[in-house]
């Protein structure tokens, strides 16, 4: 059990998966359910546009689509995210298509784990965890 403060608010709280208190991150969630029911309604909104009706800073939109919670249309070109790898324009998250997969090949996923060796393929060897009795 980890103890963490709130970025946003200070408080103390117990870590699990987000870096936020229950209250921050709720009040993240209604936020981000504003953004997209109005994405929803108004599918061709400027960023202002989106900020000034839900009251959600363009900063909070943006990160939302950067993490990928948010998938922009093709209508929404007016809201420009850039690649951070080359620059070309995306409709969520950090990088491009093109770019993903690049670092994928490049990185060696899709192959074999690196854990796999062909004399340990589909066997649990225990003996490390057997020997400590308590």
């Amino acid at each position: 059990m980890e103890i963490r403060n709130c970025p946003v608010c200070g408080k103390v709280f117990v870590f699990v998966t987000r870096n936020l208190c229950s209250e921050c991150a709720a009040k993240e969630e209604e936020e981000f359910r504003k953004v997209k029911d109005y994405l929803y309604e108004v599918p061709g909104a400027t960023m202002e546009e989106i900020s000034e009706k839900t009251g959600v800073s363009t900063k909070k939109i943006l990160e939302f689509l950067r993490e990928g919670r948010l998938i922009l249309k093709r209508e929404n070109a007016n809201i420009l995210l850039h690649c951070e790898m080359c620059g070309s324009p995306i409709l969520t998250g950090r990088v491009c298509e093109k770019c993903a997969g690049e670092m994928k090949r490049k990185f060696g996923i899709g192959k074999t784990p690196l854990n796999q060796s062909g004399d340990m393929k589909g066997r649990i060897h225990l003996s490390r965890y057997q020997k400590q009795k308590i």
